[in-house]
């Protein structure tokens, strides 16, 4: 299988063709879909099926994949995981949400935070503060509660009901106040609303006097992190009609920077 170019037609630079296939099988291995046997791969591209074992065989002897010995079937390997580890210390995740992050402030003159997944809580990955005398400040790396407030819920209301279970467990979880969603089936409808909505808007389940509008960043078919604008109850709660709406464009431009 010769690598070739694609035509530089229009003045782009070429591209390998080869290795456009081999990123866009990469692409194929999702959290629903996490392994896939050669001619299932071969019928979903419409490739041969000797081409795609080619490219399945050379990504599997440099570890980015892996082939089950039994059922000869290909899940990711563990160079992903690496590659993974260095873009998370490389920052790159803050890099590209950081002008939308600024946009947003002059926008709103409220906090705007970047909140990436941490087990069952969340941690602060990027935030610029409100203009205000009275404003929600964020610190980068503290780690928050993940089944209190909209930055929370927008991350985990896309992850399977089963993993959602195991995560936050059977035991009452903790209250902060008479607005905290404290078990896991409270959890679950108010991850149905966020679904439905694309946002999720929340009052005072983590602190009472602060409100928040949350956005989910995809990356592949999940959610990388939150896009949340957060901060006194008396101002964000008279304005999250015009705050949704801002929250969701700046969730997806961070989306399509990541290449969802």
């Amino acid at each position: 299988m010769a690598a070739t170019e694609t035509p530089a037609s229009t003045g782009a630079p070429a591209v390998l063709q080869t290795v456009d296939r081999a990123l866009q099988v990469m692409l194929t291995f999702t959290e629903q879909r996490p392994e896939w046997g050669v001619s299932e791969l071969a019928r979903h591209h419409g490739w041969d099926k000797a081409v795609v074992q080619r490219l399945l065989h050379t990504l599997a002897a440099r570890g980015f994949l892996l082939c089950d010995d039994t059922t000869r079937r290909y899940r990711p390997g563990p160079a992903l995981s690496r590659l993974a580890r260095v873009g998370e210390h490389s920052g790159v995740l803050a890099s590209l949400a950081r002008p939308v992050l600024a946009r947003l402030l002059r926008e709103t003159g409220e906090s705007v935070v970047l909140n990436v997944p941490h087990g069952g809580s969340y941690r602060c990955k990027a935030a610029v503060d409100g203009t205000g005398p009275v404003r929600y400040t964020a610190i980068i790396g503290a780690v928050m509660p993940g089944h209190a407030g909209a930055s929370g819920h927008t991350l985990f209301a896309h992850r399977p009901e089963r993993e959602i279970r195991q995560m936050f467990g059977p035991a009452t979880l903790t209250r902060f106040n008479d607005r905290t969603l404290t078990d896991v089936d409270t959890l679950l409808a108010c991850y149905a609303r966020v679904r439905a909505d694309g946002h999720c808007v929340s009052h005072g389940e983590y602190d009472e006097a602060v409100t928040a509008v949350s956005a989910p960043v995809f990356q592949g078919d999940g959610v990388a992190a939150s896009l949340t604008v957060i901060g006194p109850s008396h101002r964000v709660g008279r304005a999250t009609d015009t705050l949704v709406t801002l929250v969701r464009a700046g969730a997806a431009e961070i989306t399509s920077a990541l290449g969802g």
